[in-house]
């Protein structure tokens, strides 16, 4: 596999792997806030609970994403397996004429 593949592939495992993740704990802050949250606060509270419930599960899947990135990224040799996706202008002029 060249480059660009293995770059569109980690791209779209670490999309997939990031929501996934989200998913998961959303459903793991949903059962938590329905069986401990929802009997104690008003009937009116829901929406703002619910609403609580999607950024902790953003919060965290970020969070995780943020943390097995690190670490791959201490194990892989980025520059050896992934094609950079941005490159400068300047930089691809330098390219070109070596």
């Amino acid at each position: 596999m060249n480059k660009k593949l293995n770059t569109i592939l980690f791209i779209l495992g670490a999309t997939l792997f990031n929501v996934i993740v989200a998913i998961i704990s959303f459903f793991l802050f949903y059962i938590i806030f329905r069986k401990f949250i929802i009997p104690v606060i008003p009937e009116s509270s829901y929406s703002w609970g619910f609403t609580l419930v999607f950024l902790a599960c953003l919060a965290v899947s970020i969070g995780v994403y943020r943390v097995v990135l690190k670490f791959l990224l201490k194990k892989i040799d980025i520059e050896k397996y992934f094609d950079p996706i941005f490159i400068n202008k300047h930089k691809r002029q330098i390219d070109k004429k070596n």
